[in-house]
């Protein structure tokens, strides 16, 4: 039975759908295969309908895909909106459940307090019965820290007895003791691999860290010590399998660990940070005491040296007490590594301008310097961090605008020099990433606007932002007036390589050419001229199209020449006649009909003619290329042209001998001098806003062989 048209359709668009969607489908080899096996232009247009229906199809397909998906995830959003609504409502709920147990344990612990009170003997039995075998590694609690110094000094021995090689380095003293110790396991910073397993210890004044010792159990090895001045801990958020973990900062290095739960890391966490503030609070009351009891040096005896008093003046005064206890400056340094480490640079900056403002009109003590000692190390290090927010080596996307945050810090921090250079130069990596991205394709003309597109539009966004950051630093704007220029010869460089080099035509470069000055001028919005940095930049390729353009068309007036008959030209056809009129009229000659006759013809040369085309093409295009530097070369340029035909037509009319042909000679040599020379002179002026003298005088020298035609003498 024979199939339908539409089923002969189906059929075929089913194969052809087999074949694009199969693995080892190429492009080439398909169409290669398909022009081979169709009879005519008719099988190819029948396919091409076929991959067009088939693209149609695929389209709608996968816009209902997208429509079905988008469904879907409407859906889903709305599940979790109710997932996080019943997650918020249980978190509620063991909130509650928390502060009851809390209430609860709380009334216990008092109750006991009482019975203790009541019976002391009682108390201590009880105690005695609950651990008679107490281990001094339990972790204590924050609450327990209040114990005896009997116990916590028992405690502290025991430490020094179970680490090895820390005895040494952790002299005993009245004043420490411990406050809280567990296991933890170190997970390395960059790659989030297990390390080894560690025993912290944390004292009223620093922290140990000791690795254990896998043969001998109970015991450890000594790995680090850390004072609790310099030591920062920043909880680090959950991304399972990797939770339960904090991170431990110590300038110029960082330790992450990793809790046994979540409630021991909570623990972890609350007792640093007591510990931390009971130190600064602990180092305020000594330098509160330290302060009183300072005497006041013993009065001089009396004396009856005359020169005295004149000493007494010129004696220093004691140096003024600087108040260095208030708790935001004990917690600067570790508030700046805080904010480092959490990439919050205003907040950093806000602290160094605070702390400078606090200590502007302060004498420099010698506990001013170790201060200082300790902020300048933090601002090297958050310079550090600025710098490579602004390098190249980072991500280029967000425009000039995501280099603001970084540039403005640096600023602050009175390294506006350093900001603007390293804003530059980020910015130079841009523009050139960007123009390296850009595809050579199609037509010449094309890439070049995208490539102007590109290049004045990120100048432009520099420029802007450039004057948004450094607006108060005028001093900056002389280096970006040497980035542009910098940036400039890099556009113009991949500008000559695609225009010049691939030797295209002298329109083409003119339309270039012309279109980038325009893009140049859009500079002009922000005050920034860079037109003449163009012309410099571009002079030495337009003079080598220049050069290479007439000597075409020298060679091609010489060929003609060389073949030339004196003969009238003969259009054939009104329709060639009026569009060889409209060229001329094109061209500036506005006379031409008087050199026209009847049924077609033409009474010049189509020498003569081709000539006129020719120049008066090559006067246009040049002068779109214009530019006062370029004055002489064109010029000479036309010249040079023009010569060749004026010497061609008197070799002709001093040698021919036929009266007729001379008579016609005679008519071309009127067109050329008084029609062409005084159009080609005319534009000249026009296009470049002065008269050009040798024009003027190789027109001037023509009326030698109109006043004596049978002169052997050459005009040139």
């Amino acid at each position: 039975m024979a199939l339908s048209l539409g089923e002969v359709a189906a059929v075929g668009g089913s194969r052809l759908r087999r074949q694009l969607e199969s693995g080892s489908y190429a492009a080439d080899e398909y169409v290669k295969v398909l022009s081979q096996q169709s009879d005519g232009d008719r099988d190819l247009q029948e396919h091409r309908q076929r991959i067009q229906a088939l693209s149609e199809e695929t389209a709608q397909s996968l816009k209902r895909n997208v429509y079905q998906n988008y469904r879907q995830f409407i859906e889903t959003a709305r599940e979790i909106s109710y997932l996080e609504s019943e997650m918020y409502q249980l978190s509620h709920i063991l909130t509650e459940q928390k502060g009851i147990m809390e209430a609860v344990t709380q009334a216990l612990l008092q109750q006991a307090s009482a019975t203790d009170r009541d019976d002391p003997a009682l108390g201590g039995a009880r105690r005695a019965a609950a651990d008679p075998h107490a281990n001094p590694f339990l972790p204590l609690s924050a609450k327990d820290s209040a114990a005896n110094e009997e116990g916590r000094q028992r405690t502290l021995t025991t430490l020094l007895e179970k680490v090895e090689g820390c005895r040494d380095l952790l002299p005993e003293s009245p004043g420490k003791y411990l406050v809280y110790n567990g296991d933890l396991v170190e997970y390395d910073a960059d790659h989030m691999v297990q390390i080894q397993r560690v025993h912290a210890f944390l004292m009223n004044d620093c922290l140990l860290v000791a690795a254990w010792l896998p043969n001998r159990r109970g015991t450890y090895r000594y790995d680090a010590l850390y004072p609790l001045d310099g030591l920062a801990v920043v909880n680090v958020k959950d991304n399972p399998p990797m939770k339960d973990m904090f991170k431990l900062l110590m300038f110029p290095e960082s330790r992450i660990f990793q809790a046994e739960n979540a409630k021991i890391k909570k623990e972890w966490l609350e007792v640093l940070e007591e510990t931390k503030r009971n130190r600064v609070l602990s180092e305020k009351r000594r330098l509160e005491e330290e302060a009183p009891a300072r005497a006041p040096p013993p009065a001089p005896p009396e004396t009856t040296n005359p020169f005295e008093e004149d000493e007494e003046e010129e004696s220093t005064p004691e140096e003024e007490i600087v108040d260095l206890s208030l708790e935001w400056i004990q917690e600067l340094p570790e508030d700046l590594d805080v904010c480092i480490a959490q990439r919050d640079f205003e907040g950093a900056v806000d602290l160094l301008d605070k702390l400078n403002e606090y200590l502007g009109d302060k004498p420099v003590t010698q506990l001013v310097r170790e201060l200082r000692a300790k902020v300048d190390e933090r601002i090297r290090q958050l310079t550090d961090v600025l710098v490579f927010e602004l390098s190249p080596d980072r991500s280029l996307r967000g425009g000039p605008r995501a280099t603001r945050r970084a540039v403005s810090q640096l600023i602050r921090l009175g390294q506006s020099t350093k900001a603007c250079e390293l804003f530059l130069r980020n910015r130079e990596a841009a523009v050139h990433t960007a123009i390296r991205q850009l595809r050579i394709e199609g037509a010449t003309l094309l890439y070049i606007h995208k490539l102007c597109h590109v290049f004045f539009t990120s100048l432009l966004e520099t420029a802007r932002e450039f004057e948004t950051d450094f607006a108060g630093n005028s001093g900056c704007y002389s280096a970006f007036v040497v980035w542009a220029r910098s940036a400039m010869r890099m556009f113009v460089d991949a500008f000559s390589k695609q225009v010049f080099d691939s030797k295209e035509s002298l329109s083409t470069a003119a339309e270039c050419v012309k279109v980038a000055k325009e893009h140049c001028k859009q500079l002009s919005e922000i005050g920034l001229d860079l037109t003449f940095i163009i012309h410099a930049l571009l002079v030495k390729d337009i003079k080598g199209a220049l050069q290479s353009y007439k000597d075409i068309i020298i060679e091609a007036t010489k060929h003609r020449n060389s073949e030339e008959m004196w003969r009238r030209m003969n259009l054939m056809t009104p329709e060639a006649l009026g569009k060889l009129r409209e060229e001329m009229r094109s061209c500036g000659v506005t006379s031409f009909d008087q050199y026209t006759g009847d049924d077609c013809w033409v009474n010049l040369s189509y020498t003569v003619v081709a000539f006129t085309k020719q120049t008066m093409a090559f006067l246009e295009e040049a002068l779109k290329l214009y530019f006062p530097e370029l004055h002489m070369v064109l010029l000479e340029s036309l010249v040079e042209i023009i010569l060749v035909a004026v010497q061609h037509v008197d070799y002709s009319l001093r040698c021919e001998q036929d009266p007729e042909k001379k008579a016609f000679i005679r008519q071309n040599a009127s067109f050329l001098y008084e029609t062409v020379l005084p159009v080609v002179e005319k534009r000249f002026e026009e296009g470049v806003g002065k008269p050009a003298k040798q024009l003027q005088d190789l027109r001037n020298a023509s009326r030698l062989m109109r006043i004596n035609p049978e002169s052997t003498t050459s005009v040139v």
